[in-house]
């Protein structure tokens, strides 16, 4: 029987090389000049420091520029709140990776209630979608698109 997984993954090379694009642009900016700011990434988050909350808007604008540049999913990133600690501001900027089980669990509501003829199955962080027509299934990854559940989709290991 055909299957396909949903997941919810960010290439992490790309995203260093966003973050790295992102940093070269702002020692190259006449607004930025004799500023201290920066982009840092740790781990899977981007941390962002400026002088100002305004610099962080701009520099947060130009991580999404760079991002999207570099074909990673901007939905993928969560801006935390900007806090100030002496006259530096700084933010952090999670991204998400892999599917959390309440949002599994509104995929499998969502495909449920149209009606489709597949299973849906959640396994850890993915959700597997098996059924017996190949248009079933791209009836479903259409859905999935469709829905707005506020984190990006992939669909990979697709078998027939």
């Amino acid at each position: 029987m055909p299957s396909f997984d949903i997941v919810s993954e960010i290439d992490t090379v790309e995203l260093r090389n966003a973050i790295d694009n992102a940093n070269r642009e702002l020692s190259t900016r006449f607004d930025f000049r004799n500023v201290e700011a920066s982009f840092e990434m740790v781990e899977e988050t981007a941390k962002l420091s400026a002088e100002g909350e305004f610099q962080l808007k701009q520099m947060r604008d130009m991580l999404r520029a760079n991002l999207t540049k570099r074909g990673v999913d901007v939905n993928a990133m969560e801006a935390q709140d900007a806090s100030a600690s002496g006259k530096m501001w700084s933010q952090t900027c999670v991204f998400k990776q892999g599917i959390e089980t309440p949002i599994a669990k509104k995929i499998v509501k969502l495909v449920k209630d149209s009606k489709v003829k597949v299973q849906v199955s959640i396994q850890g962080d993915k959700v597997r979608v098996t059924g017996k027509k190949r248009d079933d299934l791209q009836a479903t990854m259409q859905l999935v698109r469709e829905g707005e559940l506020g984190q990006p989709f992939q669909f990979n290991n697709f078998r027939d």
